[in-house]
């Protein structure tokens, strides 16, 4: 056998090749050049020719440009969805959409800050340090796409969000003291949202139930939960009742062990004072 096995292609290359084969034939068929598509929509000829050939990965806002510029009468808009799908990498991808739907979600964090607090500072002091090395195009994709998972904070109806946090995470500075310093303001700016609690979990905790990691609940809709945990970029998906339940239970004592929220604020709030 083989010491080492081909992975299988990823799909969302074939879809965004197909979708820049798209542009391209609206943009010929509209007499344009690169450079005017460029210059009607506010990108470059470089950046035209990369989402045309697939490579790049073209905001929300670029692709609406690029269908009127084009009159492709909504043909491009209409894979708009699936294009900003293909932002994510393959194992994230159903997480991501379930994540968008949720009405309730809750996440336990071990070693960073969960994405969706993130500032955009930070995330790219995580995105930078991943290996093997992302190259900047990349980086640049996994940040817009991280940043966009964000509107769930202003989405209506408003979605229930707790989170827990070890203080280490708190402390540790990835990115430097000022990328810490504009975290810590940002978890306090969203702590003081009605929806959202935040919980410190202390490192003078003698019993610490999330031993076992990180992870996230979901609900979808009234009935419908789900458990993602993910490590070195492998994932899985729980939709099994017991599986759910037990990381439901874990959450429960995580809660109950961690300082309450306002304990967590005045927590913060001091150590934001310290950095």
């Amino acid at each position: 056998m083989a010491d080492t096995v081909e992975k299988a292609a990823d799909p969302r290359n074939g879809f965004l090749r197909c979708f820049g084969r798209q542009v391209k034939l609206l943009r010929e068929a509209a007499g344009l050049s690169q450079v005017q598509l460029g210059e009607e929509v506010g990108y470059g000829e470089a950046h035209i020719a990369s989402v045309e050939q697939g490579r790049r990965i073209p905001k929300p806002e670029m692709v609406d440009a690029m269908d009127l510029a084009v009159d492709g009468r909504g043909v491009l808009v209409a894979m708009k969805a699936e294009v900003q799908r293909a932002r994510y990498p393959s194992f994230f991808r159903q997480y991501a959409q379930l994540e968008a739907e949720a009405t309730q979600l809750h996440a336990y964090s071990s070693h960073v800050i969960k994405g969706l607090l993130q500032t955009e500072e930070y995330a790219r002091a995580v995105f930078d340090m991943w290996h093997p090395r992302l190259d900047a195009e990349t980086v640049e994709q996994h940040l817009s796409a991280r940043m966009e998972r964000q509107k769930l904070f202003t989405r209506r109806p408003t979605p229930l969000l707790s989170f827990v946090v070890d203080e280490a995470v708190l402390r540790r500075p990835l990115g430097g003291r000022a990328v810490q310093r504009g975290q810590l303001e940002q978890l306090l700016r969203h702590s003081h949202e009605r929806n959202v609690e935040t919980q410190v979990m202390p490192l003078s905790r003698e019993e610490h139930a999330g031993l076992g990691g990180s992870f996230t609940l979901l609900h979808i809709g009234e009935h419908r939960r789900m458990a993602y945990v993910e490590v070195q970029s492998e994932s899985v998906l729980h939709s099994n009742p017991q599986k759910v339940g037990a990381l439901e239970s874990t959450y429960g004592v995580l809660r109950a062990q961690a300082l309450s929220p306002e304990e967590s604020l005045v927590f913060i709030e001091k150590l934001l004072g310290e950095v």
